[in-house]
């Protein structure tokens, strides 16, 4: 089992009325959430943990995860309110305004952390919920508790709108890549986190640090790979965008499940990862990617639709 650890939010995305007003519509999100999903969807045993409300929000999200079949044991459903998130879409891409106090996620402390089943192999972090405290601390106090024995995949995916203490939050990302065994992050967070443009340097580096592979999405310019032992680029794929709400969390379960279904992701794998791995695990993260950019909102696609 791939458990999720972070945030399930509301999306609130910007629509044109029947009438033809502004309006924002609500969609179940939240890129731990999205992750989540798309790994129910491409037949991953999944689980989940963060707190979820029991607002009538909240109960959209529940069912969101149990429709794409995400076992929820590992969650905790509290009488706290829902996060919402108001997405811009600005040429396709999405800019985001938090609202998150009192959250049933963001108040998660460290006596509400699971203990986990044998059948755990892995735990994704990342994103929103590794900026308010103080959930941000609970999650890594969950990485540092199982970092020793299960896989961790990391992708920052930086809501700098958050992050009032840049010092700080660059601290924390720093001690978590070097408990991650898979640090999946973007050219753009690369460039915000580092203030250089210079990929390979910046994964050399978190290589050294800790990680075992590092994946970089670069959008339309395809996807780089780097362990200690190896790099590649693999090109992208054309696709006609509606939006890129989503994309990068159905890449990282996509790129999670080509490796779990090759038996890869576990501790004694990870850190030697051949060529032929990675690349089909690119390949098929940027195939399921594709789907969720062809059409609106953080759709990720079932295993049938990757099938055809």
């Amino acid at each position: 089992m791939i458990v999720c650890c972070g945030e399930a939010l509301i999306d609130m995305l910007p629509r044109i009325s029947k009438d033809g007003a502004a309006v924002y519509q609500p969609f179940n999100g939240g890129s731990i959430f999205n992750t989540a999903i798309a790994l129910g969807r491409l037949g991953i045993i999944t689980g989940f943990f963060s707190g979820i409300s029991t607002d009538f929000f909240g109960d959209s999200l529940i069912a969101g995860l149990k429709a794409s079949n995400v076992d929820l044991k590992y969650a905790k459903i509290w009488d706290k309110p829902s996060t919402l998130a108001f997405v811009k879409l600005d040429n396709g891409q999405a800019r985001y305004s938090f609202f998150d106090d009192n959250s049933a996620g963001r108040m998660l402390t460290t006596k509400d952390l699971p203990k986990l089943a044998a059948d755990v192999n892995a735990l994704h972090f990342g994103s929103f919920s590794l900026v308010p405290e103080p959930g941000a601390s609970t999650l890594e106090a969950l990485m540092a508790r199982e970092a020793e024995r299960r896989v961790i995949c990391l992708d920052p995916n930086v809501r700098e709108t958050l992050i009032k203490d840049r010092r700080a939050y660059l601290e924390r990302i720093n001690r978590l890549i070097v408990m991650c065994d898979i640090l999946k992050i973007s050219d753009e967070d690369i460039t915000w986190i580092t203030g250089k443009t210079d990929l390979t340097a910046a994964a050399r580096k978190w290589l050294n640090a800790g990680a075992k592979v590092v994946v970089i999405t670069r959008g339309e310019n395809g996807v780089e790979v780097f362990t200690k032992g190896l790099s590649f680029k693999q090109p992208s794929l054309s696709v006609k965008v509606v939006d890129t709400v989503g994309a990068g969390d159905t890449f990282t379960a996509g790129f999670l499940a080509s490796l779990q279904k090759a038996g890869k992701l576990n501790k004694a794998a990870v850190s030697y990862l051949d060529e032929t791995s990675l690349r089909n695990a690119v390949i098929y993260a940027a195939r399921a990617a594709a789907v969720t950019v062809s059409r609106a909102g953080a759709n990720p696609p079932w295993l049938h639709e990757l099938q055809n």
